[in-house]
């Protein structure tokens, strides 16, 4: 399957509300906690406010992974790229409303000045769907398919 195809896969699969683990790190150490997310734009997005400790992080060391409890993973570089209502956003905006809509302005402040977006650029992953692994270079713009089953059995705690 070629890069372009892959890529509308990750488009249909993850461009909407998706809850992954998102890992940085300070000081040497890491720290993980769950965000929603939303792929688009060969990029994923979060919003949060400035003042956050994972933005915080971020600005000190923009490498972050991410992981799903479907073991769906990406690394990559990550960037504070502004408020919701700078010009530049106008368009992720719509996208994130759209993607978050059931929550997106019950736990979001627009009015406030710290608020703003996260861009997740990856550079390589992997992720399933139907049968089918897919390990994807972003950097190299390469992917390789191979047969993959899901196995994992969850448990509720």
């Amino acid at each position: 399957m070629e890069y372009r195809d892959v890529l509308q896969l990750m488009e249909e699969q993850f461009g909407k509300d998706c809850q992954f683990a998102l890992a940085t790190a300070a000081d040497g150490c890491p720290t993980v906690r769950f965000v929603d997310t939303c792929y688009c734009s060969e990029g994923f997005y979060i919003v949060t406010n400035a003042a956050s400790r994972k933005a915080r992080q971020i600005q000190a060391n923009p490498n972050v992974s991410l992981s799903s409890r479907r073991m769906h993973s990406f690394t990559g570089k990550a960037f504070l790229i502004g408020h919701p209502l700078e010009p530049q956003n106008a368009q992720i905006r719509e996208r994130l409303i759209e993607a978050f809509h059931p929550w997106y302005f019950r736990h979001n402040d627009e009015s406030s000045a710290d608020m703003c977006y996260i861009r997740i650029e990856p550079e390589n992953g992997f992720f399933h769907q139907d049968g089918v692994g897919y390990r994807i270079d972003f950097l190299k713009q390469s992917a390789e398919e191979f047969p993959f089953t899901f196995d994992i059995s969850f448990t509720e705690e």
